[in-house]
């Protein structure tokens, strides 16, 4: 396998992004770009990286891009891996006071994430092309629940600034609120985070 590194700066913070290749194609290795922040995402860091979610790969084909970001943060040892598609996104996030538990942890969560999910992720044509025809065709081991929409909303969604919103949520007593996004038109999300913080996600067509 071939490995690369690219270190970043950004402001007083110093990350890094490494990638790996595999030079043989019948290897069926997917393609891991790695991110550290504040930590040094080392070599044993990688194999380890390499070795767990290369697990995945019995799904997936050859140059599936997995992204995967390493992070400290008050000793809590942070990993999150997106795998992008066309259709969907699968992502996990696992924190534990070890990386390494952390990432065996995570490749777990995304293999439950992609058997659990199987028929609804390939029931789009654009997603299927993503997988291995061996995993495509293999029966499952395990009857799911279908997913029930038991309830339904609708409302308006008023132009607001996203502060606004933030206050809105609050006095609704909400963990999230759904507005339009006064500056930009766009349906944007506002979400509590820990430390008496906000998250705002804003949708990319």
């Amino acid at each position: 396998m071939d490995y690369g590194t690219i270190y970043i700066r950004i402001g007083d913070e110093t990350g890094v992004i490494s990638y790996a290749k595999s030079s043989e194609k019948e290897n069926n290795t997917m393609n891991y770009i790695i991110s550290g922040k504040n930590i040094d995402v080392t070599e044993g860091l990688r194999q380890a990286i390499y070795d767990k979610l290369g697990r995945l790969e019995k799904f997936f084909n050859e140059d599936t891009n997995a992204q995967v970001t390493l992070s400290v943060e008050k000793e809590r040892q942070k990993i999150e891996v997106t795998i992008p598609m066309k259709g969907h996104i699968i992502r996990a996030e696992q924190t534990s006071d070890d990386m390494y538990v952390s990432i065996d942890m995570v490749a777990e969560t995304i293999e439950r994430q992609v058997v659990r999910y199987k028929k609804k992720i390939i029931d789009q044509n654009q997603d299927a092309a993503f997988f291995q025809d061996r995993f495509l065709e293999e029966e499952d081991e395990e009857e799911y629940d279908e997913i029930q929409i038991i309830k339904s909303k609708r409302f308006a969604i008023k132009p607001m600034y996203p502060e606004d919103a933030c206050v809105q949520m609050e006095l609704l007593g909400h963990n999230f609120y759904v507005f339009r996004n006064a500056e930009t038109d766009e349906v944007n999300v506002v979400y509590k985070r820990k430390g008496n913080t906000y998250g705002l996600i804003e949708p990319e067509y």
